[in-house]
């Protein structure tokens, strides 16, 4: 029933597209010469033509809400589907924190009080000189 209804669809999204392309621009159909009182006249063409994509743009929705409703009942289940689940494999002792304080309980050493000075000094002294 699935694919019956998915040829179906297929087959009026085509003729909507050929039956939207034939109408002119300013709604005036297909443009096909001919007598005035006649059926494919300019204005019984742009009639025709406007009822058939109401009546295709309409089939093609209702299609498409059927399809939807399909596809959701024959795909439900209850359960979660963990086929496409990434594990991560396990370490044995945890990866070591950079941003975590030190260990042990003894503060990073502090820098010395001669880099201060070397860093305001760019030169190396050589300036002074």
């Amino acid at each position: 029933m699935f694919i019956f209804l998915t040829v179906v669809q297929a087959i009026v999204a085509a003729l909507l597209v050929v039956v939207i392309l034939m109408q002119k621009s300013e709604g005036g159909g297909l443009g096909v010469g001919g007598s005035p009182a006649g059926f494919m006249s300019a204005r019984g063409a742009a009639d025709f033509m406007t009822r058939m994509t109401t009546i295709l743009a309409t089939a093609f929705v209702v299609l498409s809400i059927t399809l939807a409703a399909l596809a959701v009942g024959t795909t439900s289940s209850r359960e979660i589907d963990t086929s496409l689940e990434r594990v991560a494999p396990v370490q044995n002792a945890p990866a070591a924190d950079p941003l975590a304080p030190a260990q042990g309980g003894q503060p990073a050493a502090a820098p010395s009080a001669a880099a201060p000075a070397a860093a305001a000094d760019p030169l190396g002294g050589a300036a002074a000189q």
